[in-house]
């Protein structure tokens, strides 16, 4: 009711991704939307709503509690899946509440069959296989312990998926990396198959890798940043402009930008005065006025997710300038340069990220400057901001 600040999501954008994404998609592949990280800083309690209505069946969390978010905003029949953090109590829990979730230890997969015993009810399970990130999923020297132990418990799962991540599919520098992942899922499918297990679904692609990888998108991908209007990486966006003809002699083409950013970000104008020439400008030296200046407050901060290392770098767009951020971004503030702005005044829009006319601030833009991912600066938009479905 009283924030400093309010995000936009946009229900078109929403459609327009979806739309994309599965245009890409082969025939047949199973989209699950990722919502972790409270849908990339969008809102999960919006976003889930907003994806179903333009075709989205399947959501992804990491933890059981996001799960539990999820399932407060779905449809019945949708499905949701968790990709990490998962207490031995909460799969319990999960089990009863129909949620798929990831078995990438014995422990889990022990408790996994004893609360399907204790429930009489089968655990769906997606069962993640080390294949070169290092991170989570069963080495291949312990998967036929894993085999046997599935073997004597049959009747207390559901093979949901074999899956498993890749150590950067959005750069080209991993290509060799990614290609030896892919061959040792390959080889840990047959293993599984040759002894009697079918995955309903063999998923291994996050938004680069199906992309850039097509060949990784099997029975189901998980998409994550493309739904939400961005692209994991330039080199993934080079890749796909290539594809369709775009820096090449004999083809015409022009850019495309398939992806629409859902995200608006404003806040307004707190106050305004002026400067004299000379004057340092907030904490400490970073700035000084080099002539007589007029400055404006915004009462957003790196406690709402607009980074410190934004400080003298970052811009914004008041009344259709884009200005700069001066001084060192505060806890609950941050000083723009509004020495170029008419009649500017308290009240007046800020935009942080959106577009006004033909300036824009885009989260790449605000990604390169703070030498940040577009998924850490989305992520970190506190959840108390409000937040309001747009066409």
């Amino acid at each position: 009711m009283f924030s400093t600040s309010n995000i936009s999501l946009s229900k078109k954008a929403v459609k327009q991704n979806v739309r994309f994404v599965k245009r890409k998609l082969h025939k047949g592949v199973k989209l699950s939307a990722v919502v972790k990280g409270n849908a990339y800083g969008h809102g999960i309690e919006q976003m889930v709503p907003l994806f179903e209505a333009a075709g989205v069946k399947h959501f992804s969390v990491f933890s059981t509690h996001e799960a539990a978010q999820v399932c407060e905003f779905k449809s019945k029949s949708t499905g949701v899946m968790v990709m990490g953090w998962m207490e031995d109590e909460a799969v319990e829990w999960a089990i009863a509440n129909d949620i798929e979730f990831y078995v990438f230890e014995i422990g889990r997969l022990q408790a996994a069959i004893h609360y399907a015993q204790k429930l009489d009810k089968k655990a769906k399970l997606h069962i993640e296989v080390e294949t070169g990130m290092n991170r989570t999923g069963f080495e291949e020297e312990h998967l036929q312990e894993v085999i046997d132990l599935m073997q004597e418990n049959k009747d207390y799962f559901i093979l949901e998926g074999l899956c498993t991540h890749y150590a950067g599919a959005e750069s080209i520098t991993n290509y060799l990396r990614v290609m030896d992942q892919i061959k040792k899922y390959h080889k840990i499918s047959d293993l599984f198959e040759e002894n009697g297990f079918m995955p309903k679904n063999k998923h291994t692609a996050c938004s680069a890798a199906a992309m850039s990888y097509p060949e990784t998108q099997m029975d189901m991908v998980r998409i994550g940043i493309l739904l939400y209007g961005f692209w994991p990486s330039q080199e993934t966006f080079i890749a796909y402009q290539r594809s369709n003809g775009y820096g090449q002699d004999d083809v015409k083409r022009k850019v495309r930008h398939p992806l629409k950013r859902i995200i608006s970000w404003k806040s307004k104008v707190m106050s305004v005065k002026e400067v004299p020439v000379g004057e340092f400008i907030g904490y400490g030296t970073s700035y000084q006025a080099t002539k007589k200046m007029k400055i404006a407050t915004v009462p957003v901060g790196y406690a709402y997710g607009f980074a410190r290392s934004l400080s003298n770098q970052g811009r914004v767009i008041v009344n259709g300038k884009r200005v700069a951020v001066i001084g060192t971004v505060n806890m609950n503030l941050m000083i723009i340069n509004v020495t170029e702005c008419k009649n500017i005044g308290k009240g007046d829009e800020v935009i942080i990220i959106g577009s006004n006319g033909k300036q824009t601030v885009s989260v790449a833009s605000f990604g390169e400057l703070s030498n940040q991912l577009n998924y850490e600066l989305l992520s970190r938009l506190p959840q108390d901001i409000p937040r309001r479905v747009v066409e």
